[in-house]
């Protein structure tokens, strides 16, 4: 039992580290929910810190070698209902208590995979594969934590974790350059003018702007469809997946603040903001019993 609850906080601690806003928006669930929401957290830094730590010394191939290794580890625990990892004694625990399928984890270690890879998608289709295994399940998983009262819960999940990967996008284009990548998918950027050798070329224009607006509208339209799905979870729940609905989604808008311009400026939310709005979930949670 020690063990499992020095993993649960190994996971919490990687949360706390790594994902500043996504932590802050766990902490307005109940207490009883987020250690779950940790482990569930922490197994997907844990992969993605494989795959895209930029001080690494790793190759290509160690990195797939590690990544492979640790996944298979991982996959194998949850068939077995027990591991030694550090996080993935927290993990199997979580997905045991609340039946999550052990599918969504081999999907998200497939989409790690492909990071590896993959360093443009042709196509939103194309770009939705990788999307589905990187962001989907993990909405996916969350579902059944934070209580669904309703099956359309689940649909809600999928088109609200997907405007939140695609947001990322927006934001980190001259980050993921910086890896090779480019998750914009290529026939879109074509439709207004803009190849990879322009995205390379760390110029904003106005071309790069039209596509860039195309891409935001996407992901206030997917947050759109998404928000009445809210409601179908516990209500204990729901302040802190609207907080991050807001912060998630609301990424765009500093897009927007900066002039577009993610090549030379980062968008991120302020600090003033993320407080103003944990404050009214926290003011909302504080009306709802735990």
């Amino acid at each position: 039992m020690d063990e499992l609850k020095a993993s649960y906080t190994e996971c919490k601690r990687l949360n706390a580290l790594h994902g500043k806003t996504y932590y802050l928006a766990t902490l307005l669930l109940p207490k009883s929910k987020r250690p779950y929401v940790h482990a569930l957290y922490g197994f997907a830094r844990y992969a993605d810190e494989i795959v895209d730590d930029l001080t690494s010394t790793l190759t290509v191939d160690e990195k797939s070698e590690a990544l492979g290794t640790w996944g298979n580890k991982i996959l194998t625990g949850l068939k077995l209902g027990t591991s030694d990892d550090a996080v993935g004694r927290a993990l199997i625990d979580t997905v045991s208590r609340f039946h999550i399928p052990h599918a969504h984890f081999e999907a998200f270690l497939h989409s790690m995979t492909m990071d590896l890879t993959v360093q443009e998608y042709q196509t939103y289709e194309d770009l939705m594969e990788y999307v589905y295994g990187s962001a989907v399940v993990i909405g996916l998983e969350m579902v059944p934590v934070l209580g669904a009262l309703d099956t359309g819960a689940y649909e809600s999940a999928k088109k609200l974790s997907i405007a939140f990967q695609l947001a990322n996008f927006i934001r980190d284009v001259g980050e993921d350059l910086d890896r090779g990548r480019i998750y914009l998918p290529i026939t879109e950027l074509a439709q207004f003018g803009v190849t990879r050798q322009m995205l390379e070329a760390r110029v904003l224009t106005p071309q790069i702007i039209q596509a860039l607006k195309f891409q935001i509208a996407r992901v206030r339209q997917l947050q759109a469809e998404a928000t009445p799905g809210i409601k179908m979870l516990e209500a204990t729940s729901r302040p802190c997946i609207e907080a991050a609905s807001t912060l998630y989604c609301g990424i765009v808008d500093e897009v927007e603040k900066i002039g577009y311009d993610i090549f030379n400026r980062r968008a991120k939310t302020s600090t003033a903001r993320r407080l103003r709005v944990a404050s009214a979930a926290f003011l909302k949670r504080l009306t709802v019993s735990n």
